[in-house]
């Protein structure tokens, strides 16, 4: 089996997200993001802005994306941070979505220098 790349931490606005979903889009999710952190595929896990990435899933015509950031750490333990997540209706990301990535961004690297 491959090693994964990075691990990933999610933060309690992507906590709640997830918990927010039914039972089987979660595990979709869940399973897409575990799929990432296997393989490198832009449909999974797509880099936004500089700092900014998403893990994607459509599921039942439905797209869902949690955003994420790198975090600290490196070599066997990269991680990757999941902020929060949204359900897609349009192709665009908003960019308030962004910003609010970016802002939790700050604070985690604010708490962790």
């Amino acid at each position: 089996m491959e090693k994964k790349k990075f691990r990933v931490e999610f933060l309690k606005e992507a906590e709640a997200f997830l918990s927010g979903l039914d039972r089987k889009a979660k595990a979709k999710v869940i399973y897409n993001i575990t799929k990432a952190q296997y393989v490198t595929d832009q449909e999974l896990f797509k880099k936004l802005t500089d700092e900014i990435w998403e893990f994607r899933t459509l599921y039942n015509q439905t797209c869902y994306r949690l955003f994420a950031f790198w975090g600290k750490g490196g070599g066997a333990d990269t991680v990757v941070i999941a902020t929060h997540g949204m359900v897609k209706k349009t192709m665009k990301v908003p960019g308030g979505e962004i910003e609010r990535a970016l802002r939790w961004m700050r604070v985690y690297f604010e708490k962790n220098k």
